[in-house]
């Protein structure tokens, strides 16, 4: 069973799944202005945060993960969103509106195994504080803020990363890619992504169209991949405005 956090004493159910190197930490804030009409579970993914480890972590595994959790609207960003996507198309009953952020049900060319290579290659025995692993991640991995984002998944003072890195490691081309899944999810759905990301494409509609076919799309301008982290205003106001006009 996955961890989880929840925010919001009733109302409609909400659950939203992180992404890849992600956790329920990440998505408090916004998790805490939703619940203020709704009841809202976060789960930390397997092999992810204080969820259980696995050695496998397909997008089957995740959606399974999920479904006893699910029951009303979910909303999924990258990893997750993908997570949510075959949840809705493998079990529709358990998802009543779908809100997938930055990402579309499609294999993608980049990896991310460069980022788990550092982070196995750091010595956490040296390791005292959080800046300390940062200046000793700069090098392999030079841009400040994707540190900050993966750095929030080690545990300082138990010299560990809360993450399953040999796991995600082996399962990176799964993670980045899409399954073999047939079935359309018929509820409403909506594709929300960064103005500046180019993770949903204008040649990827019409396969999102035949599996989601009412599905929505929309941008939030200035935003990139991690859109609830860069506009969380105009992310929350988004999800507020579909999940109230939708039926």
């Amino acid at each position: 069973m996955l961890h989880t956090e929840t925010y919001g004493e009733g109302g409609p159910e909400l659950l939203i799944a992180h992404g890849l190197f992600g956790s329920s930490r990440n998505w408090g804030s916004i998790a805490k202005h939703l619940g203020q009409t709704r009841r809202v579970t976060v789960p930390d993914m397997r092999n992810h945060g204080d969820s259980p480890w696995f050695d496998s972590h397909s997008y089957a595994d995740m959606a399974s993960d999920l479904a006893p959790l699910a029951g009303g609207d979910v909303i999924g960003h990258s990893m997750g969103g993908k997570a949510a996507m075959v949840l809705a198309l493998t079990q529709p009953d358990r998802v009543k509106r779908l809100i997938v952020a930055d990402m579309a049900p499609a294999a993608y060319t980049h990896t991310h195994a460069h980022f788990i290579e550092a982070m196995l290659a750091l010595d956490l025995s040296d390791v005292r504080t959080r800046g300390h692993a940062d200046r000793a991640l700069a090098e392999a991995i030079p841009d400040r803020g994707v540190r900050v984002f993966l750095l929030q998944a080690l545990d300082v003072k138990e010299k560990r990363w809360t993450l399953n890195l040999e796991v995600l490691l082996s399962e990176m081309d799964q993670i980045v890619g899409w399954p073999e899944i047939g079935g359309s999810y018929e509820g409403p759905t909506l594709f929300l992504s960064g103005g500046t990301s180019d993770y949903v494409l204008p040649e990827h509609r019409d396969h999102i169209r035949a599996m989601f076919p009412t599905a929505k799309f929309a941008a939030i301008p200035g935003a990139g991949h991690w859109l609830h982290a860069e506009k969380p205003a105009e992310f929350i106001a988004a999800v507020d405005t579909f999940l109230t006009l939708a039926p």
